[in-house]
């Protein structure tokens, strides 16, 4: 039964701490009568709301499914925040597109095919003792067996690994406790060869396996030549865990149809699904990784297949180092508890759990217990005697995940689309929730881990149906957060997905990792090094050997550097980009406009793209990236011309010519507009050195940024005041215009640091005065009155000192605006500004805020 009194009370503190803002219960109760809400659905959207800004306590990685890709996004607000680029081309992030990302899409590669998408099916995170550490993400492609590293310092696939021995991997990818290994388990039975071999000999040629890699957690890549394979019976291996504490060096790896069934539906023969499920139960396969990793290293125990060491099974079992338990029949999963001392398997076609205790195992494994053996000669232990007992859960059991709270776990049913909270050790059914629709996998907070933090279950369901709009036919994914910290299970939120299938996924504490914002110059991401092709500003430059043309340019705000390239029809073309940018979030991408190629360049970053010029023409490149405002001239061309083709040259446009007068006064009228640039410049850098700028990183890595754009000025001055003592107005104008360019991007940089310093230094706004600016803000003041300056309506700064009942005047004035039109000061503004203050149809209270608000900006006048 749910906690109706702890709901009870809560839903009446929420009525409580709304009472006391009665115009805003007001509002509250029209929006949800408006929208049908109930107070229930209040409660939950107050805990998953976070404010613009904020932050959330756990990121969740999830498998993309079809899509190849991965997907983050933020517990509790459920907010997606990155798709990372894996086993698929990403347009955005130039995935596949650049040169660097492609020779970590090419590693994917299997017998000298491209391969360009993938099924990603189960992330994990890399472990210290059993606990997330929050350096490395890995996850496994079922389609094309392969396992992909992905680095969190920038979120990033770095490595793609081929599984040279399996056809297929459902069951990866899972790391030991200590991260040294990565467990990926084969899913369908075949020859570890490339050989053809008939189905007719599916015992004797077709096998199973649990590919054991050798991870380097230091460097974040693994060791092909240091990993190796257990055979095992083609019994169609499903997921895996890694024992943990008390079962560390273990690794347990389910499967289904130890009937090895092979269909044949297209002869007459019963459908493979008819087949694989006939016996009562499967195998749970036991094997002792560590023992084996040693024995593995002795080439008299390897056969090598497509340079994959694999340990036979026969050699496996002489060694005591792989065993059976038998299990119920089709499980999909097996999850290791928090200690290691139980393991809990459920199977698809059974209403209950199964709870074994390694030490019972265990000490069936030191007796030599067993009830015999398999047809493969592997030892079986005696399934009651392994376990610790089981528990009737509902219709469908897949997936479990631990919580926080000892002997706590929670299953999903997918056939009763439920969750299930339950104790593993009491072995006794606590609670149940219902989701919608048909849950596969579920992911806790750290729940696979050996520190769980509970709070949190998200249920991934496979069915929408009314979900959500209607898109049409192919309905999204519903990822729904539920909150597991109270007595009973509460569903709090739907979350659609639409990309793939997400399969499974992995959630972390966000105070455990800490990613970059920004890449030492010149960094080729893919490698962690310096790139080749790293430029700085003045290294730019076009170099030609043969028929090859390389590009060594730079991207800053709000330039390409060089700005036109041209090339013989035929040539091949590499481009080499440096951001040049130091500022956060400063990321340029790069495109060449009908060549199929794409850069994303974050900041300090160098890459490359590769093509054939093989048609002729004209072909402007641009930014990809809004990353200023003059980011529409952020361009060049690319000219590429036929060398076995003789072009008559067209007549030039006619221009008007101007007279010398004319061309002396553009020139005086862009030196005057730089002079005032600058001085508004030296206005601000003044402020940001009286008020110690350098005592804040955030400010003084902006200022570092502006200052790079303004030192670009001189050499412009330079190139502009010798035009002018040759006599070339023309080319004068020009240089001073660049030197505007620099300005505006100095500026707009220095601003920028000025507005940060400003609210780090200025005094801490009360409640009602952030209120205010809020109020400012959203009611549209801010479209003619700038706080400091004058606009296009008078600067508000001061203005509770210009009036007598200033409070009461300016209340007044905003809410019946046209009451004062008629007054001399109000007359003489309308005069000067050519503007009326509009009635902005502000409330009392938005009126009391907003007063609140200009009494602090006049508390720090001086800042402004």
């Amino acid at each position: 039964m749910k906690d109706v009194f702890g709901k009870a009370s809560a839903l009446l503190a929420t009525t409580a701490l709304l009472a006391t803002f009665a115009s805003g219960a007001t509002e509250l109760d029209k929006v949800m009568k408006e929208r049908h809400l109930s107070q229930q659905d209040l409660l939950a959207a107050a805990k998953t709301y976070t404010p613009s800004g904020g932050r959330d306590k756990y990121l969740v990685f999830s498998s993309g499914g079809q899509s190849g890709q991965m997907m983050v996004y933020g517990v509790p607000s459920m907010k997606i925040l990155k798709y990372i680029a894996v086993f698929t081309p990403e347009p955005w992030q130039g995935y596949g597109f650049d040169e660097d990302s492609k020779k970590v899409l090419r590693q994917g590669n299997i017998r000298g095919r491209e391969i360009n998408w993938g099924d990603t099916h189960h992330p994990a995170l890399s472990e210290k003792d059993g606990k997330y550490d929050g350096k490395w993400l890995i996850i496994n492609d079922k389609a094309n067996p392969r396992i992909a590293v992905i680095d969190l310092l920038d979120f990033e696939t770095k490595q793609i690994v081929v599984n040279p021995v399996f056809k297929s991997d459902h069951g990866g990818a899972f790391f030991t406790q200590n991260s040294d290994y990565i467990i990926e388990a084969c899913q369908y039975a075949a020859p570890y060869d490339n050989n053809y071999h008939p189905i007719e000999e599916y015992k004797e040629t077709y096998r199973g396996g649990a590919t054991i890699w050798k991870f380097n957690s230091d460097i974040g890549r693994i060791d092909p030549k240091a990993s190796f394979t257990i055979e095992m019976p083609p019994y169609m291996q499903d997921l895996s865990d890694a024992g943990k504490g008390v079962s560390d060096g273990w690794g347990f790896t389910n499967s289904f149809n130890s009937e090895m069934y092979t269909g044949g539906i297209e002869v007459g023969l019963p459908p493979f699904e008819a087949g694989c499920s006939r016996f009562d139960t499967d195998f749970l396969h036991v094997y002792n990784w560590k023992k084996l990793a040693k024995i593995a290293k002795d080439d008299k125990n390897v056969k090598i297949v497509n340079g994959m060491r694999i340990v036979p099974m026969d050699v496996a079992v002489k060694n005591n180092a792989l065993f059976l338990v038998p299990e119920p029949k089709s499980p999909h999963g097996v999850d290791v508890s928090p200690t290691g001392e139980y393991i809990t398997v459920c199977g698809k076609l059974d209403t209950h759990a199964s709870v074994y205790k390694w030490s019972k195992i265990k000490a069936l494994i030191d007796a030599k217990d067993y009830i015999g053996k398999d047809p493969f000669g592997i030892p079986i232990l005696d399934m009651k005697k392994s376990l610790h007992g089981q528990v009737e859960l509902g219709l469908g059991p897949l997936h479990n995940q631990y919580s926080n709270v000892d002997g706590e776990i929670y299953t999903s049913l997918y056939v009763d689309s439920q969750i299930v909270k339950w104790n593993y050790k009491k072995l006794k059914v606590l609670d149940k929730e219902n989701v919608h629709y048909n849950v596969g996998h579920l992911c806790g907070m750290e729940g696979k881990s050996a520190d769980p933090q509970g709070k949190y279950i998200i249920s991934l369901n496979k069915l929408a149906i009314d979900r959500f709009q209607n898109v049409g036919p192919l309905h999204p994914q519903n990822h729904q957060l539920i909150d597991i910290s109270g007595k009973t299970m509460d569903l709090l939120y739907d979350m659609p997905v639409p990309l793939g299938e997400p399969h499974q996924a992995v959630a972390i504490r966000a105070s455990k990792l800490h990613p970059e914002v920004r890449y030492k110059m010149g960094t080729n991401t893919k490698t962690g090094k310096q790139h080749k092709g790293k430029t700085l500003a003045g290294q730019e430059r076009v170099e030609r050997k043969g028929n090859v043309v390389t590009v060594y340019g730079t991207m800053v705000r709000s330039h390409i550097n060089p700005e036109r390239v041209t090339v013989n029809k035929g040539d091949t073309v590499i481009m080499h980009l440096t951001n040049l940018e130091r500022a956060e979030d400063e990321t340029h991408g790069f495109t060449v406009d009908h060549h199929d190629v794409h850069m994303s360049l974050e900041p300090g970053e160098t890459s490359t793209i590769k093509f054939k010029a093989d048609i002729e023409g004209v072909f402007p490149y641009y930014c990809t990236e809004f990353c200023s405002a003059l980011h529409l001239e952020m361009m060049g061309y690319l000219l590429v011309k036929d060398p076995n083709k003789k072009y008559v040259s067209a007549q030039k446009l006619k221009m008007k010519t101007m007279t010398k007068a004319e061309l002396q006064a553009e020139y005086d009228k862009t030196v005057a507009v730089n002079d005032a640039t600058d001085a508004v410049i030296q206005s601000v850098v003044k402020f940001l050195k009286e008020n110690h700028f350098e005592k804040h990183a955030v400010v003084k890595g902006l200022v570092t940024d502006a200052l790079d754009q303004y030192g670009q000025i001189k050499k412009q001055k330079d190139l502009a005041n010798k035009a002018v003592e040759a006599g070339d107005l023309n080319k004068a104008i020009l240089f001073e215009n660049m030197i505007w360019q620099y300005m505006v991007k100095t500026a707009d940089v220095g601003i920028r640091a000025k507005d940060a310093l400003v609210r780090l230094i200025a005094t801490k706004q009360s409640t009602q005065a952030q209120r205010g600016e809020r109020a400012f803000g959203e009611g549209g003041c801010g479209g003619c009155h700038v706080i400091g300056k004058v606009s296009s309506g008078p600067d508000l700064t001061g203005v509770l000192q210009r009036h007598e009942n200033a409070e009461k005047w300016v209340s007044s004035f905003v809410l019946n605006p046209e009451d004062h039109y008629k007054e001399p000061y109000v007359d003489g503004m309308i005069n000067y500004f050519n503007l009326r203050m509009p009635n902005q149809g502000m409330n009392k209270e938005e009126v009391k805020d907003i007063i609140e608000y200009l009494k602090w900006v006049d508390e720090n006048a001086n800042l402004f």
